[in-house]
């Protein structure tokens, strides 16, 4: 059977979300809008899940809004902000290894932060931009989607406090990881991430942050709703929690076994960085390699990975990510584990990692560099 280290991308439906979504297929099928007996069932349920979350995260149930997709939630946070703080400004300051969602939505006149090689935030760069004039926002990502490098969530937060500058966080690779550090205006993540069914997102917006919703008056972010698929998350969400402290000692020693054995293959780099980071990714690059061929390879041999960057024969643009950090942008192959991951899966992936790459090498005929 094959190994699936694609965790990062979207991690296996947890059993208490799977026996969550067929309950809640048949208790919450009706509209909770209306006023019919089935109907206020449905508004419990997604009451229940909406608090339930709320209480995860460590806000209010009003402050949680549920959306179709961790990308739509993005869009949301930076696109509501921009229209409560029009009279401020519009430009986003942002770190320089932001999800592609969120570099989209702030646009061509976003501020970009760098990061060093480790892929960390340079702070007195970010102070220095988030004190610019006609910022309406800033955004850091949590944890990088690529590499795992953990960011200075709490020291970015104080700077945008001192400056009145709302601070929005992408949290789709930490919820249900690593706690998440207080001091932010807004958070998103992905229901896909920590186990629960695709299509849900999150959003929530403390209280007293100008956010405007850019939908029109009648609809919301909570507008077309799945709601089986809102309690499944939320009862995922509930069991990862529980788990978090385990899953973490378990898999942070299968990472660093990971990291030691590939680290000593000849010419491949670890990429990210080695302390702050999370407990169950990480990224190599390896020269002389070319990535789409050596994620085939590794498929055909049983392991569902990815790549850590965004380059393939069909885009021909690397990962904004590596180029930022200033790493090798192309041979990368991105390892996430989860919950169902097992030790033994592991050591066959290092078993037959090196004769996979040295194969590669020979086909192209750079034995020997």
């Amino acid at each position: 059977m094959q190994a699936f280290f694609d965790a990062a991308a979207g991690a296996p439906l947890h059993p208490v979300a799977r026996q969550a979504l067929l309950a809640a297929l048949d208790d919450g099928w009706a509209d909770p809008g209306k006023l019919y007996t089935q109907a206020r069932r449905a508004r419990q349920l997604l009451d229940a899940a909406r608090s339930a979350t709320a209480e995860i995260i460590g806000v209010r149930p009003d402050e949680i809004a549920f959306t179709p997709s961790g990308t739509a939630a993005a869009r949301l946070a930076i696109e509501g902000t921009r229209k409560g703080r029009a009279r401020v400004g519009s430009t986003v300051v942002h770190s320089a290894i932001e999800h592609s969602a969120v570099l989209h939505a702030a646009g061509d006149g976003g501020v970009s932060v760098p990061v060093d090689r480790l892929g960390r935030l340079d702070l007195d760069a970010w102070r220095a931009a988030v004190g610019g004039d006609g910022v309406a926002l800033a955004a850091l990502i949590s944890a990088s989607h690529e590499v795992g490098t953990i960011q200075p969530v709490a020291e970015a937060a104080e700077a945008c406090a001192a400056r009145g500058v709302p601070l929005y966080v992408d949290a789709a690779q930490s919820v249900g990881r690593v706690p998440v550090p207080d001091g932010w205006s807004l958070l998103t993540a992905s229901a896909r991430k920590w186990g629960g069914p695709a299509g849900v997102g999150l959003l929530v917006v403390r209280k007293g942050t100008r956010w405007v919703s850019p939908y029109p008056q009648e609809d919301g972010p909570d507008t077309g709703r799945d709601l089986p698929a809102i309690v499944a998350a939320a009862a995922a969400l509930r069991a990862v929690a529980a788990e978090q402290a385990a899953e973490a000692a378990r898999l942070g020693p299968l990472i660093d076994r990971v990291r030691a054995v590939v680290a000593g293959v000849p010419d491949v780099e670890v990429v990210g960085d080695p302390v702050g980071r999370l407990p169950h990714l990480v990224t190599f690059s390896c020269l002389y390699v070319d990535g789409e061929a050596l994620l085939h390879a590794l498929d055909r041999r049983g392991f569902a990975v990815s790549s850590g960057s965004s380059c393939t024969s069909s885009t021909l643009r690397p990962s904004h990510v590596l180029e930022a950090m200033g790493v090798l942008s192309h041979g990368n192959v991105r390892v996430s584990l989860h919950r169902q991951t097992t030790e033994a899966e592991v050591d066959r992936f290092l078993t037959e990692l090196p004769g996979i790459v040295a194969d590669l090498r020979a086909e192209a005929g750079v034995i020997g560099l």
